[in-house]
Parts: structure tokens; C-alpha cells; sequence
């Protein structure tokens, strides 16, 4: 039963997943042929930012409700689920609150100090008023998925791509038709209303459909302050490693125009070059990651409730299954991407440096999808310092490889530093996890 619903859970996830990311793919060709390679450059300068905002306010809190209400589930306490959902929502809503009015008011400072580019400072407003609606999405994502409903989940990441897809194209029609100039900022509002419609899905499924309301949860004072408490000892640690990797990850975005710069490019051929990598090439090798970020996201608690009942043995046999199907399916993608990457960049993007960034980064492919899977693994089994130790690790190469090899060689430099540190990361995940069941650790 356990392993069926597991499989149905996945096949769910993964073909919304898939279904979001052409959606994704064909808004980047969109988005190419609209604004230009340097202002789809500037586009994914703000996303550090944007994924700095929403590891602090609801990452952490999400995977603390996801694996609770795994637990409490088991055990048969709906109440007490109900109780982790709301709390988890109002903790989040409140960061979220203090986070976009940082946002708003040090915009100047983020864009200029942090971004080195003062033309982000209208997309970091912009961008703000989408955290507290993904806040109130991702806490309900998280507790349906701590049931293993896939369904709600999936669906409203299909309605977030969506919407934010349609309201784009269409602002940007109307601005067109009325002869005004479309600034890509038009993309970063299209994230505010996609959490918009998606937050509002989820809400409307969570009270009408479920019947959840904070009035009929018939949770006590001592219960919300019990689950405050425990959600609080759960996502600290996780937020706190989100935060400190996603700060990583922000210097490592920000770090390679600049240092593209210092290697002899002037500031619009950086951002071209920056925009080409991360906003065409990287998505089309990622696409895969709909398969195994959709295995990652009902690990976590599938190994929560392993852990419940006590199964080393069951444990063991899952997490090699899994460690084997993800390297089958990376193996697949490199060959694919080898092959195939210089037609796909031409063919898809009218761009052949997209085409030679994707056939460099194919030989990524089977360490980069198994590394998702291994992180969740490792996190399920109640070891996030762990998973934070590596990926530290393994993004502080990254980040040395932009300063060391960058200036020397350009941006195959960085590729080169790229594929060394998920290789790390894979050995190291690997080698943990040998050591955890090799000491037959009390699970």
C-alpha cells in the first residue's frame, strides 16, 4: 500500500511537473524573443533574491509542516495536523510580511550593493508581493503533502506557471498595441500574480472541498502552542541552512557577471552571456528535475513514516532503488543532451551559445538529478546538518571556480567547477549514507 501510494504520488507530481516546465520553456522562448538575451539576463539577476526571501519566510517552515504532519498522520492525530497546517501558515504569513516591506524599502541598496545593477530595483518591488502568498501556498502544499495528496499540490503549481504565464503575455500585448515600451519587470509582476491564483486554489480546495477551517479544527491553546513549538525546533535549523545556501547561491548568481567583466566583457555581453546560461541552457538541462524533484518530494515523508514504524530494512531497499533510477534516468538525459544539445539551442532559442553551454553541461546530468534525491533522503532521516555541510561544500567550490577560473578562462570555467562540485556532493551523499546504515543506526 505504502509503496503504491508512493508511486501514484510521484506519477502526479511528475506530470504536472513536466506539464509546468514546457509551459516554463515556451515562456523563455517568450521572454528571449520579446525583451532581448540582456534583459532576460537582468530577469534572473533578481532570483537570488527572490529564493533568499523565500527560504526565510517558508521553505523551512513548509518541509517542518510536511514531515509533522507525516508523523502525526501515522498516528492517527488529524487534530493535531489541522493544528501544525494553521500555525505553520500564520508563522510563515508573518515573516513573509517583515520580509517584502524589507524588501521594498532597501530595494535601492539590494539592487546597487548586492545586484551591481541599478536596473533591478523596480523588479525587487515588484518581485516582493509575491512572498506572502507563496508563504500561505507552500505551508498547504507542504501539509498535503505530509498526507501524500499530490493532487493539490500538483495542480496549484499548474495554475501558479500558468496564470503567471497568461497575465504576461497579456500585459505585454496591451502594452505593445498601445505603442508604450514592455520592460521585463512585466515578468517579475507575472510571479506576484501566479502566487496570487495558486494561494487562492489552495485556500479555496483547503475550506471548501477538505472541510479544514480553523473553526471546525477544534484545536486547543495548548495544541497551537505545542505545534508552534514543535515547528519552530523543526525549521529553524532547516531555514537557518536554506538561508546560509541560498546566500551562497546569491554570491555565486551576482559573482559571474561581475567576474565575466574582470575577463575582458563589457557589462551588456556579461548579461547576455549570464541570461543565455541560466535562463535558457540550465532550464533545458533541469527539465529532467520534474521526475526527480517530484521522487524528492514524497521521499521526505514517505521516510518520515519508514522511521515511524521503525523499518531499517524497508529503508535500505528505498533508498537504493532510488539512488539507481535516478542515475538510469541521468545517464539517458547525458547521452540526449550530448547528442542533441547544439540542435536544441538553435532550434529553441535561435541561440548557439545556449546550444554549446547544453552539450557542455550534459556530462552533469546524472550526478545533478541523483543529488535532489539524496539531499531529501538524508534530510528525512532527521540529518539536515548533513545535507547543509555538503551543499555548503559543494557551492563553495562553485563560488571559487567563478573567482579563480572565470578571469583566466570565461564561462567554461565555471562549467567545469560546476560539474567538479555536484560530483563531490554525489560521493559525499553516498558515502554518508553508506556509513548511517553500515552502523545500523536506530531509525
Amino acid at each position: 500500500m505504502q509503496r503504491k501510494i508512493l508511486i501514484k504520488g510521484t506519477l502526479i507530481l511528475t506530470f504536472t511537473g513536466i506539464a509546468t516546465r514546457l509551459i516554463g520553456f515556451f515562456y523563455r522562448i517568450f521572454l528571449s524573443r520579446s525583451f532581448g538575451e540582456t534583459a532576460v539576463g537582468l530577469y534572473q539577476l533578481i532570483f537570488p533574491v527572490y529564493a533568499l526571501a523565500i527560504s526565510f519566510t517558508s521553505a523551512g517552515i513548509q518541509t517542518a509542516v510536511s514531515r509533522s504532519v507525516a508523523r502525526e498522520h501515522t498516528l492517527h492525530r488529524d487534530k493535531k495536523c489541522t493544528c501544525l497546517l494553521y500555525t505553520g501558515i500564520g508563522l510563515s504569513f508573518l515573516l513573509s510580511m517583515i520580509t517584502m516591506y524589507l524588501l521594498q524599502h532597501y530595494n535601492s541598496a539590494i539592487a546597487i550593493h548586492f545586484l551591481h545593477e541599478p536596473r533591478c530595483m523596480f523588479s525587487i518591488t515588484a518581485m516582493s508581493y509575491a512572498i506572502p502568498f507563496a508563504s500561505i501556498h507552500s505551508c498547504i502544499c507542504g501539509y498535503y503533502l505530509g498526507l501524500k495528496q499530490t493532487r493539490i499540490p500538483a495542480f496549484s503549481q499548474l495554475i501558479e506557471q500558468t496564470s503567471r504565464v497568461v497575465f504576461v503575455c497579456l500585459l505585454f500585448t496591451v502594452f505593445t498595441r498601445n505603442g508604450s515600451h514592455a520592460n521585463v519587470a512585466l515578468a517579475v509582476a507575472g510571479l506576484a500574480a501566479g502566487e496570487f491564483f495558486s494561494m487562492s486554489y489552495s485556500l479555496y480546495i483547503l475550506r471548501s472541498k477538505q472541510g479544514i477551517t480553523l473553526a471546525h479544527s477544534q484545536a486547543t491553546p495548548s495544541m497551537f502552542l505545542s505545534s508552534l513549538k514543535e515547528l519552530t525546533a523543526l525549521s529553524v535549523p532547516l531555514t537557518a541552512n536554506r538561508i546560509l545556501l541560498n546566500i551562497l547561491q546569491s554570491i555565486e548568481a551576482v559573482s559571474i557577471p561581475v567576474q565575466l567583466r574582470a575577463f575582458g566583457m563589457d557589462t551588456n555581453n556579461a548579461l547576455r552571456m549570464y541570461g543565455v546560461l541560466t535562463g535558457m541552457a540550465l532550464p533545458l538541462i533541469l527539465f529532467p528535475t520534474a521526475v526527480s524533484n517530484s521522487i524528492a518530494s514524497m521521499t521526505l515523508p514517505a521516510i518520515a513514516e519508514l522511521q515511524a514504524s521503525r523499518n531499517h530494512t524497508a529503508i535500505k531497499i528505498f533508498v537504493s532503488r532510488l539512488c539507481l533510477g535516478s542515475l538510469l534516468l541521468g545517464a539517458m538525459c547525458s547521452v540526449v543532451f550530448l547528442f542533441g544539445g547544439s540542435l536544441a539551442g538553435i532550434w529553441l532559442f535561435h541561440s548557439s551559445l545556449a546550444g554549446k553551454f547544453i552539450t557542455t553541461l550534459a556530462w552533469i546530468c546524472p550526478f545533478l538529478y541523483t543529488n535532489s534525491i539524496l539531499t531529501s533522503i538524508i534530510n528525512g532521516l532527521g540529518k539536515p546538518f548533513i545535507s547543509f555541510l555538503y551543499n555548503s561544500l559543494h557551492l563553495i567550490i562553485r563560488i571559487l571556480s567563478i573567482y579563480i577560473y572565470i578571469p583566466q578562462k570565461g564561462i567554461y570555467g565555471y562549467l567545469i567547477g560546476l560539474l567538479f562540485s555536484q560530483v563531490l556532493l554525489f560521493f559525499l551523499s553516498l558515502q554518508f549514507l553508506y556509513r548511517y546504515f553500515q552502523k545500523g543506526e536506530t531509525l
